[in-house]
């Protein structure tokens, strides 16, 4: 018998807990918190890092215009299956890791994204890691793009400092557990740079 959602997230949490970060899926609170300062446009490529069990993608479907396209990039194989079974025309399901976030694109036609938004726990993988990630964020937002993060701690501040500068910062009570959630904008313009891993990390 194949097991429903929460339980599937629960089992990925006590198998590999430094991928998903916590065993309890985000609230309502939260997603909405999240789908708002994403900003989501008509004609938009909207792209969503570690969605796990679709919780969020739901939200940001909801709210996605007819006209826009959302990509999920899942790692954990066994997220695949409930995150296909959304069923929306606008979806797109990629099992792979967003350190491969613009080969993903160039795979599916796409050259850049409006939006990325990420639910993976920078304070559990490795920073070489995290960084690796945020580069590539960072290459494929369009100008005025927009990077959200949401976290149990500061970490991924830390790590994108010397890319991406310092975010916009809101915290979400109404979840368990509670979570910042991080916004960065890449304005018009804005030059390409490579961070190295050991540039400007701290312990959080």
């Amino acid at each position: 018998m194949p097991l429903t959602p929460p339980i599937t997230f629960l089992r990925e949490f006590l198998h590999r807990p430094a991928e998903l970060g916590t065993f309890i899926p985000s609230s309502r609170f939260l997603e909405s918190r999240i789908v708002r300062l994403g900003g989501l446009g008509e004609d938009s490529v909207i792209i969503e890092l570690g969605p796990g069990i679709g919780g969020t993608t739901r939200a940001i479907l909801r709210e996605l215009p007819s006209t826009a396209r959302l990509i999920a990039v899942e790692l954990n194989p066994d997220f695949i299956r409930p995150l296909r079974a959304i069923g929306d025309d606008r979806l797109t399901v990629h099992h792979g890791s967003a350190e491969d976030l613009p080969e993903i694109l160039a795979q599916h036609g796409l050259a850049s994204a409006e939006v990325v938004f990420s639910g993976i726990p920078f304070s559990t993988i490795p920073a070489a890691a995290g960084q690796s990630i945020l580069q590539c964020v960072w290459n494929t937002l369009a100008p005025g793009g927009r990077f959200v993060a949401y976290q149990l701690r500061s970490r991924v501040k830390q790590l994108a400092r010397g890319l991406m500068g310092d975010p916009d910062e809101e915290f979400e009570l109404l979840n368990i557990p509670p979570l910042w959630v991080y916004r960065w904008v890449k304005e018009a313009g804005a030059a390409s740079k490579v961070v190295q891993p050991e540039e400007g990390l701290i312990a959080v």
